[in-house]
């Protein structure tokens, strides 16, 4: 997982998980084996109610990708948590700090990011436009995204 700031407020100012979690981020690495990463994912079911689960994937070859991957590069947010284990490919997610300033978090194959419901962020595909990674859904109807108004936002 990549972390930076897209509006540091100095050179060498890092992101650090205490900035995630002050905003409900849940960022952890864990191992790529199913036999692995399938026990801690049914422990996050468990502790936080998700009761489905289902793998996407977006590549080259997806149908409609552009269009499709559109609907997230504007901030919003959703209802309910938004939670990705990448299995493959990378993404990358935009969210709201604590001070309204946008921090950067590349996701990798192995990394789990849990955005809490009600956060501000967008996601986009890096320049490989691939990723393949596993959801976890409370309730899928959750998954609409509502668009922040743009006189909310800061930049």
């Amino acid at each position: 997982m990549k972390l930076q700031w897209l509006e540091p407020q100095s050179d060498d100012e890092p992101i650090t998980g205490a900035d995630l979690t002050a905003v409900g981020v849940l960022a952890e690495r864990l191992e790529l084996s199913p036999d692995a990463f399938q026990p801690a994912l049914d422990e996050l079911k468990t502790e936080r109610g998700y009761v489905e689960q289902d793998i996407v994937e977006l590549s080259p070859e997806t149908p409609d990708l552009e269009a499709l991957c559109a609907k997230f590069v504007d901030e919003h947010l959703h209802t309910d948590d938004e939670v990705r284990y990448v299995l493959e490919g990378e993404g990358i997610f935009d969210l709201r700090s604590e001070d309204d300033r946008w921090m950067r978090v590349t996701v990798e194959p192995g990394d789990l990011l849990v955005v809490p419901a009600n956060l501000h962020h967008r996601f986009s595909l890096t320049s490989r436009k691939h990723i393949r990674c596993v959801r976890l859904f409370k309730d899928s109807s959750g998954w609409v995204p509502h668009y922040r108004d743009a006189s909310e936002a800061n930049g």
